[in-house]
């Protein structure tokens, strides 16, 4: 009999267990740590301690370091994360066995083979906030909330290994890298940016925080100097180009520029928060007073440097999914400020179909039961019905990119934008990552503070006349993220309204339109000419419609 060094220490094993010297816990450690990785960082890249959370990527794809193919909902390879407190340069953290991962849960289930691995650290800053909490979170460096590619953050260079977990193996990763930072585009005639320190998010989370803009001036703005114009303000994720991907010679250019399209001013804003490359534009008891930020300096600042008609009429909304929500909850808290919202495949505006989870009224956000069957909740979806995200899966993906609602990622911007601080100051949990269980509590928290189609719906007596004619929805009927399906509660409820009718629309895309469908098309300018109209018809009387038409 040939004896492995394998088979030597499961016969010892075995035997120690048979003595009492191990138990069956220890055993299973001991076999998490055959499989480790250990990662350090020298003091010649980073001469500090850091907090933050550290990370191993490990691909069969050398056409992208793995960093880059790690973190996405569908497609990422396997990686683990574990949280580092006070790291000092050159101490060693460990990924074992025991880590969780994602997709795979542990190291345990990589199979033997050749890959490419790489180590990183997403550094957390300190914020000692004004409502008392100190709490230690990734400080977003103008890239919106990317962990494998926030300047500041430390990397490996990628290592090829053989991995075989039936023999154990212990990879070294040293983190000499650093990703530099983001290069802001200049300004051109037409795209110009702002950037400012906020004073109110500053005070709230005693660090300075930023908002910014991307504006795209419309033809003659130069040589029209006394023409003041309607603004289009577009919600959505963080982005540093211009509205519609403006750029000179394209085909959006020709139309932008042609004598008969209406001129507008176009506005995206910057608002990513310590939870996510986006605020969601309201105020929030762990992401603090965006919303007032957004009304109250950055939508300020901007009008007063650009000729913009500051009047409701003329300032429109629109934005899709994060930006489709944006746009109806901006629309919906600020009825008086804007003049109509066209919301397409919003977040979901009801949150009695939070994907398809009843927050109200379900136990659990992982499965549907009935009676002794439990039928796993989907989160993502082909336009065929084909699930390729679960509920379960999303949540995982999440636990392993951050504790404490730190992942940088969609439920935990949701619990952390709509929902109440927890007893550590973090985002409390609208569910158990790993159990899926639901805190009704926390779900009735959200239903009286962000739930749009509820607010909308016990509101309308006041509401209601305010809104006539500015709402706009537009969804797939396929929603890769099942959002059509609040857009159907919220429609039921604004068409049978009256005194008054909400006189707003709904649009469809059938059959097996997925998420982002428009029936604009991308970038064709039908929707900013429907948006003229809509201006033109609601403009109090006196007000000159023409001057901004100019050929």
């Amino acid at each position: 009999m040939r004896l492995t060094k394998n088979s030597v220490v499961c016969f010892l094993t075995v035997l120690f267990i048979i003595s009492g010297i191990f138990t069956n816990e220890s055993c299973k450690q001991i076999e998490s740590s055959k499989l480790r990785f250990e990662i350090s960082f020298p003091s010649s890249v980073h001469s500090e301690a850091i907090t933050g959370r550290v990370f191993v990527m490990i691909s069969k794809d050398k056409s992208r370091e793995p960093r880059l193919q790690a973190g996405s909902w569908s497609r990422s390879v396997p990686f683990f994360g574990v949280d580092v407190e006070d790291l000092k340069p050159g101490e060693v953290v460990m990924i074992d066995g025991d880590v969780l991962g994602y997709p795979l849960k542990s190291l345990d289930e990589i199979p033997d083979g050749d890959y490419f691995v790489q180590g990183l650290v997403n550094v957390y800053t300190e914020f000692r906030r004004s409502d008392g909490f100190v709490i230690w979170a990734h400080m977003d460096q103008w890239e919106g909330q990317h962990f494998n590619r926030s300047p500041g953050n430390l990397y490996s260079e990628v290592k090829s290994v053989h991995l075989d977990p039936s023999s154990g193996y212990k990879i070294k990763l040293s983190l000499e890298k650093v990703i530099p930072p983001i290069k802001v585009p200049e300004d051109t005639k037409w795209v110009k940016h702002i950037k400012f320190q906020s004073k109110l998010l500053t005070e709230f989370w005693g660090h300075p925080i930023y908002l910014g803009a991307t504006i795209l001036l419309p033809e003659g703005y130069e040589t029209h100097p006394d023409v003041f114009y309607p603004v289009h303000y577009m919600q959505g994720h963080f982005s540093l180009s211009p509205p519609n991907r403006f750029r000179e010679n394209s085909d959006f250019y020709k139309m932008w520029t042609s004598d008969n399209f209406p001129r507008m001013i176009a506005v995206t804003f910057q608002h990513p928060c310590p939870y996510f490359d986006d605020s969601y534009a309201v105020n929030s008891e762990n992401c603090g007073p965006y919303g007032d930020a957004i009304m109250k300096e950055l939508i300020p600042k901007i009008e007063e440097n650009f000729r913009i008609i500051r009047k409701p009429y003329a300032r429109v909304l629109s934005g899709g999914s994060t930006g489709g929500w944006e746009a109806l909850a901006l629309q919906a808290f600020h009825p008086d400020f804007f003049g109509g919202a066209w919301s397409f495949c919003p977040d979901p505006i009801d949150f009695r179909y939070y994907q398809l989870t009843n927050i109200y009224k379900d136990k659990n956000a992982f499965y549907i039961e009935s009676g002794w069957m439990k039928a796993e909740r989907p989160l993502m979806r082909d336009v065929h019905g084909q699930v390729l995200v679960t509920m379960r899966q999303m949540s995982q993906l999440e636990a392993v990119l951050g504790s404490k609602g730190r992942s940088g990622q969609q439920l935990d911007i949701w619990q952390a934008a709509y929902g109440p601080v927890g007893e550590d100051g973090y985002p409390r949990p609208l569910w158990d990552k790993l159990t899926g269980e639901i805190d009704q509590k926390v779900a009735q928290y959200l239903k009286e503070h962000f739930d749009l189609r509820y607010y909308i719906e016990k509101n309308w007596s006041w509401l209601g006349p305010k809104l006539v004619g500015k709402l706009n929805l537009i969804c797939g009927d396929m929603d890769n993220f099942y959002l059509n399906e609040p857009v159907y509660e919220l429609e039921k409820f604004l068409k049978g309204t009256k005194n008054p009718y909400y006189a707003g629309s709904f649009q469809y895309g059938r059959p097996r339109k997925g998420h982002g469908w428009s029936p604009y098309g991308r970038n064709t300018g039908k929707l900013e000419k429907e948006m003229a109209e809509h201006i033109t018809k609601n403009a109090p009387g006196g007000e000159d419609t023409k001057q901004w038409k100019y050929k």
